[in-house]
């Protein structure tokens, strides 16, 4: 996976240079390279029949950088090298939310059967959040490829959404550590501000026992927004996001979001969660499940109050969905669940990489550069076919100078 400074380090072949003296002294000589490379995947459909496209050429692609045409430097397609896929699904299991049709064992046992179709070299992890009222969040399994494994861990979704309010074994050790071995557990160890276009600040506080609190004050500072103790949409997103960079960096992170689509989430927070994703790079997926009743009921009504506290309900998965190049599905029957997963996969897997380099004197300016990939091809008939193209739509540029490549030729 690519951190949200997009390197790449090209090595270049070097002819062997050999200098013979009357002496036999060896000439050593070293040649830098310096070079950094944008990447981005885009997945190309047919918008007739909603089906990827793979035997596309880089002729047939386009890469705006803030509107203006980079030559592609870098291109692959499916059946060619890419790399693996480290896929991390979270599930947010809240009782009245997705939680309530997570625990049919039907359910699980298609998801099961999805993840277990990975190619060889992709790998999963599961996490499970919003657990009890406590809404705890534990790790379900680590990256694996192994069906046992991914099985055992949605097995565990289905105990634990029979009963939730029992704590879980992992949250019982990790409160027990906490009490032998931190003096203060609610000692504040991070401060993170994030300043709104708006002028609202938001305030994410993490304590040293691993609470998270958020805190949110309009512009003119008489309106201030406390949501306590929670663990979010962007919590997830964060800790999702350097698990990947940790354990697997070298691979294509993947999220899968499954819930109800309701987040409670400051606009300003979901901005700043959409950063993440797009400097590290990660394609963001979701599957919705229905509302209750009762929430299609009040959604409409709550969405204007909610917005005037500058607060989104619904819809931030969505809406990382589409700025990352990802794909939001609708589940309903037991059946969409698996169809849900086996689309997302598929369309991960029959992605287009696409790569271009910046050149040296490119500075970073602390800002997006918006991205947008065209794409032009006919049909069998000479036509221009009508189609669908996602990919993230921005990068950062890397706040440090090129990578240095040293090759000693002899």
């Amino acid at each position: 996976m690519h951190r949200y400074r997009f390197s790449f380090l090209l090595l270049v072949v070097v002819a062997t240079i050999a200098s013979v003296s009357s002496r036999a002294q060896e000439v050593e000589d070293t040649i830098r390279i310096k070079t950094r490379v944008v990447f981005l995947d885009a997945l190309v459909k047919d918008k007739k029949t909603n089906l990827p496209i793979s035997n596309l050429t880089p002729e047939n692609f386009e890469v705006l950088d803030d509107g203006k045409p980079r030559p592609i430097s870098y291109f692959t397609r499916e059946g060619q090298a890419r790399k693996p896929l480290a896929l991390i699904v979270v599930l947010d299991l809240r009782e009245d939310g997705a939680g309530r049709f997570l625990k049919e064992k039907e359910i699980l046992k298609t998801m099961e059967n999805e993840l277990a179709k990975l190619p060889p070299g992709d790998e999963v992890a599961i996490m499970a959040m919003n657990i009890g009222e406590d809404e705890q969040s534990v790790w379900l399994s680590e990256f694996s490829n192994e069906r046992a494994k991914i099985a055992a861990a949605l097995a565990r979704v289905q105990k634990i959404c029979e009963k939730p309010h029992e704590p879980l074994p992992e949250a019982i050790a990790q409160n027990q550590k906490s009490d032998e071995t931190l003096a203060n557990p609610k000692e504040v160890v991070t401060t993170e501000t994030i300043k709104g276009r708006n002028g609202a600040v938001i305030t994410r506080t993490t304590l040293r026992d691993g609470t998270v609190n958020v805190k949110r004050v309009n512009k003119k500072g008489d309106i201030t927004v406390d949501m306590g103790d929670i663990y979010d949409l962007s919590a997830a997103v964060r800790d999702a996001t350097r698990k990947a960079q940790t354990l697997r960096p070298n691979s294509q992170v993947s999220l899968v979001w499954v819930s109800d689509g309701i987040v409670p989430i400051f606009y300003e927070d979901r901005d700043a969660t959409e950063e993440i994703i797009i400097r590290d790079n990660v394609i963001f997926n979701s599957l919705t499940v229905e509302l209750r009743t009762l929430f299609k009921f009040l959604l409409p009504v709550g969405k204007p109050i909610a917005g005037w506290v500058g607060l989104s309900l619904y819809g931030s998965a969505k809406h990382l969905a589409q700025r990352s190049g990802g794909e939001a599905v609708k589940v309903g029957r037991v059946k969409d669940y698996g169809a849900g997963l086996s689309r997302i996969i598929g369309n991960l897997t029959a992605r287009y990489s696409l790569g271009f380099t910046l050149a040296e004197n490119e500075t970073d300016d602390g800002r997006m550069h918006r991205l947008e990939v065209r794409v032009k091809a006919q049909d069998e008939k000479g036509k221009k076919r009508k189609l669908q193209v996602s990919s993230r739509q921005g990068y950062y540029m890397t706040l440090t100078r090129p990578n240095e490549v040293s090759v000693r030729a002899q």
